[in-house]
C-alpha cells in the first residue's frame, strides 16, 4: 500500500505534490498565468487566488492521495525548485472493474514549447502505471487546442471518440476530444 507521496523526477523536472509551504507559490502560478489558461479552465471560483483555498487543497489534496481517489502533482525545474511552471491532475479513481482515471493538467505560457509537458507527463504516468497500477487513463482536449491534442499523440494517448458540450469551459460548454493510454503491464492484485 502506498502512502508516501511520490516525488518523481527527470533530466530537467520534478514533480510532486504540494505541501503548505508551496501555497505561496501556486498563488503565484496562477495569478501569473491567469490570462493564459483562462480558456482552457473552468470558471475560476471566487476565493481560486487565494492562499486560503490552497492551504484547503493541499491538505484535500494529500486526503484524496491516502484514500487512492486522485494524484494532484506540481512541475518544478530542477533549476528553480520553488518556481512552479505547470499541474498534472489524475482524478476520479475508479478500481473494481474499471481501474481507470482521468488526467488534467497546465503549464505556464513562459514554460511552453521546451518539451516540459511530455517529459513530466512521462514520469507521472510511469508512476500511475507501474506504482499505482491504473490500467487506463482517460485525458480530453478542446479541438482547437491542438497543442495539446500533440503532446497526447506524443505520449501515446488513442483517440477514442468525440464528445458535443462536453465540459464547461470558462463559463462555455465545450467539445472535446477523447483519448485514452492503456497501460500495457497491468496485473490484477488480489
Amino acid at each position: 500500500m502506498i502512502s508516501e507521496p511520490p516525488i518523481l523526477k527527470s533530466d530537467r523536472l520534478f514533480v510532486r505534490m504540494a505541501t503548505l509551504e508551496d501555497v505561496p507559490y501556486i498563488v503565484k502560478y496562477f495569478h501569473e498565468n491567469k490570462q493564459y489558461l483562462t480558456p482552457f479552465y473552468p470558471q475560476w471560483v471566487d476565493n481560486f487566488f487565494t492562499e486560503e483555498y490552497w492551504h484547503y487543497q493541499v491538505e484535500t489534496s494529500f486526503l484524496e492521495f491516502i484514500h487512492k481517489s486522485s494524484l494532484k502533482m506540481f512541475i518544478y525545474q530542477k533549476q528553480q525548485p520553488r518556481k512552479i511552471i505547470g499541474t498534472i491532475n489524475f482524478n476520479n479513481f475508479i478500481y473494481s472493474v474499471a481501474y481507470f482515471c482521468n488526467l488534467g493538467y497546465s503549464l505556464a505560457e513562459s514554460a511552453q514549447s521546451h518539451g516540459y509537458m511530455t517529459e513530466a507527463l512521462t514520469i507521472s504516468i510511469n508512476y500511475v502505471f507501474q506504482d499505482l497500477n491504473l490500467h487506463r487513463i482517460m485525458a480530453n482536449y478542446m479541438p482547437h487546442n491542438q497543442r495539446s491534442g500533440n503532446v497526447l499523440k506524443r505520449l501515446g494517448f488513442v483517440v477514442e471518440g468525440y464528445a458535443r458540450d462536453y465540459l464547461m469551459i470558462n463559463g462555455k460548454w465545450e467539445d472535446h476530444v477523447l483519448t485514452s493510454l492503456i497501460n500495457p503491464h497491468w496485473q490484477y492484485n488480489v
